[in-house]
């Protein structure tokens, strides 16, 4: 077991519940970035359930491997899918830099995990 894939998916998996809690809810900043990147209110729904699923798999997947592979590579498609959405509205790419991130971030997690 790699010590920095654990220290990793515990980062991962507690910054993707605060996410997927706060699009579920409808916190402020999430429905103004929401509304920021011209989605409609339900993808905001759907959004939060896909991140609690990569935090789910990251933090069981400290003790199922495979787990927090599945949940690395589900986070890292996420996350492209997020960069590609702030570029999409031809938002500057700095705000896609942290989406980017976080994606490679997940992705070494999956590589660690595999």
């Amino acid at each position: 077991m790699s010590i920095v894939s654990i220290i990793l998916q515990i980062i991962l998996g507690i910054m993707f519940t605060f996410l997927g809690v706060t699009a579920l809810t409808g916190a402020k900043k999430a429905l103004e970035n929401f509304e920021h990147l011209k989605l409609p209110n339900w993808f905001r729904i759907i959004t939060g359930f896909v991140q609690l699923i990569g935090a789910i798999c990251m933090i069981v997947g400290i003790l199922v491997p495979r787990l927090a592979a599945f949940g690395g590579l589900w986070l890292t498609v996420t996350m492209i899918f997020g960069a590609f959405l702030h570029l999409r509205i031809k938002a500057p790419i700095s705000t896609a830099v942290p989406a980017i991130v976080i994606g490679i971030i997940s992705f070494v997690v999956f590589l660690l995990r595999i």
